[in-house]
């Protein structure tokens, strides 16, 4: 069905990668306020639902539309969402953000959360760089490099978790609340929204395949810049919002914890499915997710007001300008 569309012209995949979108965070939106409300039911706590149930629902377009990829056989999309998703969350989101109002840290981001950020960025960069037993059969994201990830996950959670118990102020989610539903209409939108991240992953990727056909462009590309940035659309809208209402703290929360959950579970779950080989460029872009997490980091450390402030929102996006234009052009 899908394909049958496309053969209309590149025109239907542009409108049908705006409708996959649409359909991807919808999707996300329902299953997670579906899922929230039977938790509740069950008594878990809105922390632990939080903690769980609503972090694991912001990573799901990245995580459908990479899981699609991967059973497709689009591994440099798979890659380049996730990559292209954690530069743009850092260099445009923060930068943006950061340009409205500047961004408090808090200690757990500063100490915890930006470093292993940077971590994951280097990690992804020693698999693709370097030969290694990872990468099982050459450069790339093998199988064995998908589990220690997903080991750095698992203690990213606990880390959490722990935090969480001990600094319960410092948690926003607890302050938001759970909405009351009943179990059919939890039901029925945790339903319409798996329906909803199914058809939205489709039509993204089968799509974004099509377009890069018809342009002669690589997957890598657009998966760094169409698939990247919708993906990352629901962050960056949350977070100028909340600047423009002087509340810019949430953004680097939101970002660094949507990074982390993007390299150590989406991205080490898709390897762990099917290996992903490396591509021309990969090394660039992962020093540039990185890099970007080295220059927040830094712009936090280096004022005693520890903030992100206007002029480091300037650099991001300079710099992610400078990264976009040069990879525009070395296709």
């Amino acid at each position: 069905m899908i394909e049958q569309l496309l053969a209309y012209g590149w025109w239907v995949g542009a409108v049908c990668i705006v409708v996959g979108f649409v359909a991807l965070v919808k999707g996300a939106d329902w299953l997670v306020d579906g899922a929230s409300a039977i938790a509740k039911r069950f008594g878990i706590s809105d922390l632990v639902i939080g903690l769980t149930v609503v972090a694991f629902g912001t990573s799901m377009p990245e995580f459908v539309v990479n899981m699609v990829s991967v059973a497709e056989g689009s591994t440099d999309l798979a890659i380049t969402n996730i990559l292209g998703s954690n530069i743009i969350n850092t260099f445009v989101i923060l930068g943006l953000t950061a340009l409205v109002y500047p961004i408090v840290s808090q200690k757990r981001s500063r100490d915890f959360d930006i470093p292993l950020s940077i971590i994951a960025g280097i990690l992804v960069l020693a698999f693709v760089a370097v030969e290694l037993p990872f990468g099982e059969s050459g450069k790339g994201i093998g199988r064995m490099g998908g589990i220690v990830l997903l080991l750095l996950f698992c203690y990213f959670l606990y880390n959490t978790f722990r935090h969480a118990k001990e600094h319960p102020e410092d948690n926003e989610l607890t302050n938001e609340g759970v909405k009351e539903l009943t179990v059919r209409r939890a039901i029925m939108l945790m339903l319409g929204g798996f329906v909803g991240l199914v058809v939205g992953g489709e039509l993204i990727v089968k799509s974004a395949v099509d377009i890069a056909v018809r342009c002669g462009v690589s997957e890598a590309i657009i998966g760094l810049t169409i698939v990247a940035l919708g993906t990352s659309l629901p962050e960056l809208a949350t977070s100028v919002i909340a600047a423009a209402k002087h509340n810019s703290d949430i953004a680097l929360g939101n970002v660094f914890g949507s990074n982390i959950f993007n390299v150590f579970f989406v991205l080490a779950t898709s390897a762990m499915v099917r290996p992903l080989p490396a591509y021309d460029g990969i090394e660039l872009d992962a020093l540039m997710a990185a890099l970007g997490s080295i220059i927040v980091w830094l712009a936090v450390k280096t004022n005693h007001e520890r903030k992100i402030q206007r002029w480091a929102g300037a650099l991001l996006l300079l710099v992610y300008g400078v990264y976009l234009t040069y990879r525009l052009i070395t296709i």
